[in-house]
């Protein structure tokens, strides 16, 4: 497979945003108890996800799923992965724009 270290390294990074999203949600939790966090969803239809959540993981699950289907698949569409990593560098980098604001 053409994709195999670009794929590798997609893991990777699902498995950190795994990790980055119990922690921010756990900090959502804190800011919801505190009576902020009044939002609907993180991310906006214009952003790629098809969830709509005020917590990081559903976000993340969408992704993992996703990338399941590029691990099956025999061919992967050049558009479609180039699609997936934007949305993955987007989760990622609101996560990390979170952790620091919220400190």
């Amino acid at each position: 497979m053409p994709y195999t270290k670009v794929l590798q390294q997609i893991k990777e990074n699902l498995q950190t945003a795994y990790r980055q999203s119990i922690d921010c949600d756990t900090r959502l939790d804190e800011l919801r108890k505190a009576g902020h966090g009044k939002f609907v969803a993180i991310f906006t239809e214009e952003q790629g996800f098809s969830q709509k959540s005020n917590r990081f993981l559903p976000y993340v699950k969408e992704l993992a799923t996703e990338f399941e289907t590029f691990q099956d698949s025999t061919h992967i569409e050049p558009e479609a992965l180039e699609s997936f990593v934007k949305r993955l560098a987007t989760l990622l980098q609101t996560m990390q724009a979170f952790k620091q604001s919220s400190k």
